[in-house]
């Protein structure tokens, strides 16, 4: 079986590690403080031991202060490295295309130099580069923001997002463990607005939708969000890898994430404070 390197074992990544250890694979991860028998980042003597002997390494480590850290940190380890690589990336590298569809031959455009220059980056190692939208899952969708009473609907019915459930990256990364290096968008079918995920989720819970909003109320990263739109195609993946999403739209997705999530808000049930500790 392989020998997977995750290089930040955070949400998404770590799903995947779950998985291929399920399947057998030996799964090493660094994070920054090498919590859960992590390699900390910083320990360079380790890591390099262990992107040496990775047949797979993945990475899911975003720029920080417009670099990537792990470029910067184990570049040279990883031009050495003779196995797989991937990265996950983010479908932001295109920017705005006013609502159209975008594919990897799309131009790479947008108010994220840091994040297109490490795409870029990866291709030229050879990387797998995963270009993911917004990504949803257990512990981390719509449904969650509801029920904390953190959603919010904004008045622009013309914006169009793309999204992923957190399994379709770990289908899609497990497909591309025997493709050619590129770039690939795992993104579901069906692009729509934000305000119609919200309004679906609080149905599934049996509440009221939370309430319109201006856009000059919300905070400047939320504001940045608003100002792209564009719709993510996702053929290439589905022709180079074979891949086909589970969850090919946002209510397939947030129904099997339902049974999960309990529509008493947080702060009210009964064991929160307890809860909260663990």
């Amino acid at each position: 079986m392989g020998r997977l390197l995750v290089l930040g074992l955070g949400y998404t990544a770590g799903h995947i590690a779950d998985a291929l250890s399920r399947r057998g694979w030996n799964v090493t991860g660094t994070s920054r403080d090498g919590r859960d028998g992590t390699i900390r980042f910083d320990d360079r003597t380790n890591v390099e031991r262990a992107l040496a002997g990775a047949t797979h390494i993945l990475s899911s480590v975003p720029p920080v202060d417009q670099a990537d850290p792990v470029l910067i940190a184990y570049g040279d380890a990883l031009r050495r490295a003779p196995g797989w690589i991937g990265y996950l990336s983010s479908t932001g590298v295109y920017g705005d295309a006013a609502g159209a569809w975008v594919d990897e031959g799309a131009p790479i455009r947008g108010r994220r130099g840091a994040r297109a220059a490490a795409d870029a980056a990866w291709l030229e190692l050879g990387a797998r580069v995963f270009r993911l939208p917004g990504i949803y899952g257990p512990g981390r969708s719509a449904l969650d923001r509801v029920v904390a009473g953190n959603a919010h609907r904004v008045d622009l019915p013309e914006q169009v997002f793309s999204r992923v459930h957190v399994d379709d990256i770990v289908c899609g990364v497990i497909a591309a463990l025997d493709a050619p290096g590129g770039a690939y968008n795992l993104a579901d079918d069906e692009p729509c607005a934000q305000n119609d995920v919200i309004a679906y989720a609080a149905r599934l819970l049996g509440l009221d939708p939370p309430p319109f909003v201006a856009l000059d109320a919300l905070s400047a990263p939320a504001r940045a969000f608003y100002a792209e739109n564009r719709r993510v195609a996702n053929g290439k993946a589905k022709r180079v890898l074979g891949w086909r999403p589970l969850y090919p739209d946002y209510r397939l997705g947030l129904r099997a994430l339902s049974a999960m999530t309990s529509p008493i808000p947080a702060s009210t049930a009964p064991d929160a404070a307890r809860s909260d500790q663990r």
